[in-house]
């Protein structure tokens, strides 16, 4: 069709359920049909929608999905959102769009204890949602009771007022109905029997069930409640057949209790929506909504079972990673990922580069890398090695990643050849990472041509670390100060004078710094191009990301970190279609810094093609705008034209962007988001049609139970020397005031 124009179904009053793919899809409501055209207005749709259902025009969102992707909303709010709206979907007849209002438009029953938990004969509610790698529900439960689980007791109240305080409770009461009742599953029919024995107050235990059928009875001795529910022939549905609801053993009287499995129940829906959630915080919801007691173990053990149910086993997740390395490269034709397991067939390490990254490193950005490691979150541990680089902008642009079991010399290697194979050969390029000497022999042998900048950040560690005991703070302050100043001076000069203060502060310092191989980390001497960029922490902000994502399967990591860089390219390359400037923001704010401070500068004509500038000092600075320098080598190092440079192109009547290196252009900062990184499929569904002949098992290393005790750790690893005694009468070391001989 054309784009001029599409019919909109605006539906609403329905609800978005998660499917077992992670997929949503929308459920109940009701529809109503529209037309747009590149000349509606926004706020004339918005309007015409508000009158549909009467809806406070202020109150309400509207949101659609994008073709093919069904897993995230984009809202609709300006007249630009329109227009993208309409070229997504030039392709289609019509398309929905999903209209939101704060409150829930169908009015809530007034009775809820007249709805059933699930389904019966009579009443047909639409059914729980599926979560990802759901367990098998055929698998037998009967071994797992409720009443092996730590009681939770109620807030210690009377039952009147009890159940007046927690309505939940009361509706609990008839999530079993009696004979005829069908669910659609046996976990659903357990939760459901787990409620509602809570809620009467009264144990069970299962007896007699196998995969065929269900029974339960009353755990007290000598009391006739039970219930049977066969699953029904050719489908999956238990139906209760036969059920005796009166119960002799003082029902209503005993602690209440509940299984993990429930509890997981109660909270898998707000840990749907936020899986960060805090133990305590679900302490306190529960208390409140329910009116149940738990302590700190109990709600741990449940949001550890709710977020197996919905993210799936951890275990189980290293299995599928053969598969996924497949689906990675079919739908993402060009990329990279490469799996390698142990004898033992344990997890070692996964790679993965995608060709939209790759192509946008190679095409747009600078060939400037930096080499992180941030530990997972992780059931069995692992650690995330990343590959970085800064887009023309100086955002941040992950090239490629791995994950392995440990961290070592060989598994960084090991990356560092992956990365080699998928780059090109004749890029030079330059490497911020640690100053191991493992990490120095493995790049100057994989890339013979590169360049290795040592991390500014972990040298003023092992600064500070050095002289932490031998002098006071503010000693150790000024030497880092003088040394961020060796490091980023620009010229010779620039660096020996800072050494020199360093120098008569401390020669033991002085001569650290000169065995640290300036080469590797001087502005002065530092042959590679850095664009001024000397820590691997500019990457900071990713890191930080990754370090908040709460403990997930393996697979679902790599699908989040594939989902975020999915979001920055669509999220970027949209931003760049409203720049105006050749240059990315950045790059022209500092551009125009530096034709701002040029104007007071004085420009000298040589007989060469070198051109002389003179500052308010005198001091006199001569650039070439034939080989791109100034004598004051900030043009060489940042990209940009610096002040000297700006006057003499200035002077000459030429344009000074023409002077900016490539990889600040807007047009170079398109071509980084040019490329697209496309959705695979959910694994759960594939392995139920494929399967793989290769099988990983998890690493042998687990998360040690208890708080990491990194801080104890890193001091012993770094051998940080204790603080010299030194007394405070005779200012010698070794000894205090109270052991001094001058002072007897």
């Amino acid at each position: 069709m054309a784009i001029g124009k599409l019919i909109v179904i605006c539906q609403s009053g329905g609800k978005f359920i998660t499917n077992a793919d992670g997929t949503l899809s929308y459920s109940g409501g009701d529809a109503h049909a529209t037309s747009l055209t590149l000349d509606t207005k926004f706020d004339d749709f918005k309007s015409e929608i508000a009158d549909m259902w009467k809806y406070d025009l202020h109150s309400l969102t509207i949101k659609y999905f994008l073709p093919n992707n069904k897993r995230t909303l984009i809202t609709i709010s300006t007249d630009r959102d329109i227009r993208r709206f309409l070229e997504f979907h030039e392709d289609f007849a019509s398309a929905d769009v999903y209209v939101i209002t704060p409150t829930p438009t169908p009015p809530a029953p007034t009775d809820a204890t007249s709805l059933p938990c699930s389904r019966s004969s009579h009443t047909m509610p639409n059914g729980p949602v599926s979560p990802i790698d759901a367990p098998d529900d055929s698998v037998p439960d009967e071994l797992v009771s409720p009443v092996d689980d730590t009681p939770m007791d109620f807030l210690p109240d009377a039952e009147d007022t009890r159940q007046q305080k927690t309505p939940g409770i009361s509706s609990w009461k008839n999530c079993i109905t009696g004979i005829g009742q069908t669910f659609n599953t046996r976990r659903e029919l357990r939760d459901a029997l787990d409620k509602f024995s809570l809620a009467h107050g009264f144990h069970y235990t299962l007896k007699n069930s196998d995969g065929r059928r269900f029974c339960a009875r009353c755990k007290a001795e000598g009391c006739p409640w039970f219930i049977i529910a066969p699953i029904l022939s050719t489908t999956k549905l238990y139906r209760i057949k036969k059920m005796n609801d009166t119960h002799t053993c003082g029902v209503g009287s005993k602690s209440r209790n509940a299984s993990r499995k429930l509890i997981a129940s109660i909270i898998k829906e707000k840990l749907r929506d936020n899986p960060t959630y805090k133990p305590q915080e679900i302490i306190n919801e529960i208390r409140r909504d329910l009116g149940i007691e738990l302590n700190y173990a109990q709600a741990y053990g449940g949001i550890a079972a709710a977020l197996e149910e919905l993210q799936g086993s951890h275990r189980k997740a290293y299995n599928q990673l053969p598969l996924l390395c497949e689906k990675i490269m079919e739908t993402n034709p060009g990329s990279a990922a490469i799996l390698n397991s142990k004898e033992d067939s344990s997890f070692h390490r996964i790679f993965v580069a995608f060709h939209a990254l790759l192509y946008g490193f190679q095409n747009g950005c600078r060939p400037l890398l930096f080499l992180d490691c941030v530990p997972l979150k992780s059931k069995y541990r692992g650690e995330l090695f990343t590959a970085c680089a800064l887009d023309g902008n100086d955002g941040i642009f992950l090239v490629a990643f791995a994950i392995v079991d440990v961290l070592s010399g060989d598994n960084w290697r090991w990356f560092l050849e992956q990365l080699k194979t998928l780059l090109s050969t004749s890029l030079e390029i330059t490497f911020v990472a640690d100053m191991k000497k493992e990490m120095s022999e493995s790049l100057g042998l994989i890339f013979p041509n590169c360049f290795h900048g040592y991390c500014l950040h972990q040298l003023t560690e092992c600064l500070k670390n050095k002289f932490k005991g031998s002098f006071t703070q503010e000693v150790v302050r000024v030497l880092i100060s003088e040394f961020h100043g060796a490091t980023y001076a620009p010229t010779v000069e620039g660096f020996k004078k800072c050494i020199e203060t360093i120098k008569n502060i401390s020669p033991e310092a002085y001569e650290w710094v000169l065995q640290t191989e300036p080469e590797h980390w001087a502005n002065a001497f530092f042959k590679g191009a850095r664009y001024n960029h000397l820590k691997s922490s500019v990457t900071g902000s990713f890191c930080d990301w990754i370090s908040d994502l709460p403990a997930m399967p393996i697979t679902q990591v790599i699908e989040a970190i594939r989902l975020k860089m999915m979001e920055f390219m669509y999220t970027r390359k949209m931003e760049s279609e409203k720049w105006s400037s050749k240059l990315s923001p950045s790059a022209e704010e500092n551009l125009q810094r530096s034709i701002a401070n040029s104007h007071s500068l004085e420009v000298l004509f040589s007989p060469d093609s070198c051109l002389k500038v003179r500052d308010d000092l005198g001091i006199i600075n001569i650039v070439s705008l034939e080989n791109w320098d100034c004598s004051c080598r900030e043009w060489q190092i940042n990209g940009i034209p610096c002040l000297h440079a700006a006057a003499a192109i200035e002077r000459i009547g030429k344009n000074v962007y023409d002077y900016c290196y490539r990889y600040f252009t807007t047009e170079a900062f398109k071509v980084t988001y040019s490329e697209s990184i496309n959705p695979i499929p959910a694994l759960d569904r594939c392995v139920q049609r494929e399967s793989s002949a290769v099988h990983v098992h998890p690493p042998c290393t687990t998360r040690p139970v208890g708080r990491p005790k990194v801080r104890k750790h890193a001091l012993k690893s770094k051998q940080a020397e204790r603080r010299a005694l030194k007394c405070s009468l005779c200012k010698k070391l070794g000894h205090n005031k109270r052991k001094c001989k001058q002072a007897a």
